[in-house]
């Protein structure tokens, strides 16, 4: 299997868990409120079924999506909203029906390009390997979302290791979207995985490090829980100011959840608070992002594997 066969599995995976939370759901229970303000369970359905649309129109018709582009950034601050708003007035079985086969086609799509294709996207061009990682990143985010809107435990995979990877590799962007510089030494990253594996970034001399599980760094960087809720660790002064901005997304920094406001519905993750608020890693109503879950690398991620909200 190939580096992006086995990553389109994880992705196929991703989005099927996700589907099971979903799949069974009476129509009250699709409009349930989420972290994100404002969204409810639909919106957050609808919001990724689109986000897969344009990417599949990014891959199939670029000149249909440089119009999207241009009709988003005309309202930068509405679109993504709109998006989701329009998606969630649909039946749930219709929204369902439409994020299922979108899904997959973009799944066939992103198989069928060549391994150096670069994709347009409301950013820099991306990769297919970047792709997929930024919609298994999103789709992991809006994932937790849903799964704290409904109090269900996710246990993590080892899937977390795309989501880590990208968050590890935007560190510079995460200073540059804050108008600072990043520091000129490469930090030392070491996450725990879920199956007591170590993921381990940067030198291994380096003098500035982060440790903690795997799941609070992911967490952190697609703003599903703030600092003071996980167990991560920074040693030095610059490994602890970049925890504090971290993101694994383009576009403006959001505000994340508030300290206590983690919810606790992730099996195997660190203690945390009752209540939830919070967003998702792409720009409008959940805190953070580019538009439709880009990278902020653009390129393919770095690694072993494969690394990518709202």
């Amino acid at each position: 299997m190939s580096e992006t066969e086995a990553l389109l599995g994880d992705l196929r995976a991703e989005g099927d868990e996700l589907d099971g939370l979903v799949a069974g759901l009476g129509g009250a229970a699709w409009r349930t409120p989420t972290p994100a303000p404002g969204w409810t369970i639909a919106h957050q359905i609808a919001h990724l079924a689109w986000t897969d649309e344009r990417a599949v129109q990014a891959a199939e018709d670029p000149q249909g999506f440089a119009d999207e582009v241009r009709r988003a950034w005309a309202a930068p601050d509405a679109f993504v909203d709109e998006g989701a708003e329009r998606g969630a007035g649909e039946p749930p079985e219709v929204l369902l029906g439409r994020w299922r086969q979108g899904r997959e086609r973009l799944r066939r799509t992103l198989a069928a390009q060549p391994s150096r294709a670069r994709l347009p996207w409301y950013g820099p061009p991306m990769s297919v390997m970047s792709m997929a990682t930024a919609r298994l990143m999103e789709t992991w985010a809006h994932g937790q979302d849903v799964a704290d809107a409904l109090g269900v435990p996710r246990a993590p995979t080892a899937r977390l290791r795309h989501v880590a990877r990208i968050g590890v590799r935007a560190r510079g962007y995460a200073y540059a979207a804050r108008g600072m510089e990043p520091p000129a030494d490469e930090f030392r990253v070491e996450l725990t995985a879920p199956d007591g594996e170590l993921w381990t970034y940067g030198p291994e001399d380096a003098a500035q490090r982060v440790t903690g599980p795997a799941l609070d760094f992911c967490l952190l960087v697609t703003q599903r829980a703030h600092r003071d809720d996980l167990a991560l660790r920074a040693e030095g002064p610059d490994t602890d100011r970049w925890l504090d901005i971290a993101q694994a997304f383009a576009g403006p920094p959001g505000k994340g959840r508030a300290p206590g406001q983690r919810t606790g519905h992730t099996a195997g993750g660190s203690p945390s608070g009752d209540s939830a608020t919070g967003g998702s890693p792409l720009g409008g109503r959940p805190p953070g992002g580019s538009p439709l879950g880009g990278s902020p690398l653009g390129g393919r991620p770095a690694g072993d594997s494969a690394g990518g909200g709202r």
